[in-house]
This record gives C-alpha cells, sequence and structure tokens, in this order.
C-alpha cells in the first residue's frame, strides 16, 4: 500500500577473528580485522534507527548468533535479532525480503556511506518505483529494496564477483521492473577502503 513503511533488514556476520574482514588483516591484524568489523555494524545499526523505527528493523546474524555484539546492539537500540539461513547471498537476501510482507529492504552491514539521509531516500523512492538500489563502486550493491517477491530477481548472479550490480540490473530489465539508483555508495573490505573511512571519521 502507498506510503507503507518498509521493513528493513541488516545482514552482518559476528565479529570472530580469522573470519570477519579479513581483508583488513595485513593492516589491521586478525583481531583489529575484527573490530574493525564490530564498528562497521555499530554504525550501521545506528544509521539504520535513525531512519526507521527499531520495530521496523531486523539484524540477520552469522557465524555465532550469540556473539555479546549482536546482545549489544538489541539492548541498545531494541532491533530485533535473527539468524541468516544457509544458502548463497541471493537467497539470503530473498528470505530477508520475504520474512514479512510489503515493502522490504536488504542492506549490508560494512557500508558506512549509506546515511541515515540515504535510507530515507531510499524509502521515498518506493512511491514510484518496484526497486531501489544503491550500487557500490566495487561493482556490487550496497542496499535493495523491493515491495514484493520477484520470482527469478536474485537468480543467475555470479555473486562475489565484479559483476553482480551489472547482473542485477539485466534480471531487473528482463523483469520489467521499474528501478531506482539513487546514488553509488562504497564499503569497506579493503586497507585503503578502512583508511577511507576513518579519514572521514576524523574530520566530522
Amino acid at each position: 500500500m502507498p506510503g507503507e513503511t518498509p521493513q528493513l533488514h541488516l545482514l552482518a556476520k559476528a565479529p570472530l577473528p580469522g573470519q570477519a574482514k579479513t581483508r583488513l588483516a595485513p593492516l589491521l591484524g586478525t583481531e583489529g580485522a575484527a573490530d574493525a568489523h564490530a564498528q562497521l555494524v555499530r554504525h550501521c545499526v545506528a544509521n539504520a534507527c535513525k531512519a526507521l523505527p527499531a520495530d521496523h528493523i531486523t539484524l540477520w546474524t552469522a557465524l555465532d548468533h550469540t556473539h555479546p555484539l549482536f546482545g549489544e546492539l538489541y539492548e541498545r537500540f531494541g532491533v530485533t535479532l535473527a539468524q541468516q539461513p544457509e544458502g548463497n547471498l541471493g537467497a539470503r537476501i530473498r528470505h530477508a525480503l520475504n520474512s514479512s510482507s510489503g515493502p522490504a529492504i536488504v542492506m549490508g552491514s560494512d557500508c558506512p556511506s549509506i546515511t541515515s539521509d540515504l535510507i530515507t531516500a531510499c524509502i521515498q523512492q518506493f512511491s514510484t518505483h518496484d526497486v531501489v538500489m544503491l550500487p557500490a563502486e566495487d561493482g556490487g550493491y550496497g542496499l535493495i529494496g523491493t515491495h514484493c517477491d520477484y520470482p527469478g530477481l536474485f537468480e543467475l548472479i555470479p555473486w562475489g564477483s565484479d559483476r553482480v550490480l551489472s547482473a542485477t540490473r539485466q534480471r531487473i530489465e528482463a523483469l520489467g521492473l521499474r528501478a531506482s539508483y539513487p546514488a553509488t555508495v562504497w564499503d569497506v573490505d579493503r586497507p585503503e577502503d578502512w583508511q577511507r573511512w576513518q579519514a572521514i571519521e576524523s574530520s566530522m
């Protein structure tokens, strides 16, 4: 229904050393990379809660569902916690989007360039578009939102490659969906990404 507030779903791994943000380890070490991941998750959840009420936000956990970080975020913000299902990224995104009726948004937890204002801008696009997406500089995307389940949208996507965005846009076009791309964002995967974010943080 027009004007319906969407559900926002965040996908997050537990910050386990050696299993989270491993590409930051050359700069930060395995413990430091895990700590960096925890910082990113906290930042992402805080931004989400500035854009939407906590009862519209679900944090989907992976690796260790009982990790203290998730309990901390539940206590601080009141977001819902849920376990990510098995399957590739597309299956997990689709599961989250379809976990409730009406419009829904899924975003990762390592994209600090997605501000609360940008989330709000994406929500506003739902009034005139079937799909809203924030392309990422690395060829993926940081956020995707849909009104309902569109069978085939997440099929035949080369997850983990730099062709995720282009393949998804092809699926959107093939399905005849109207899509909005309000902004291009960037996530934190490599040491230079982390340094980019730290420079922004230190200047604020």
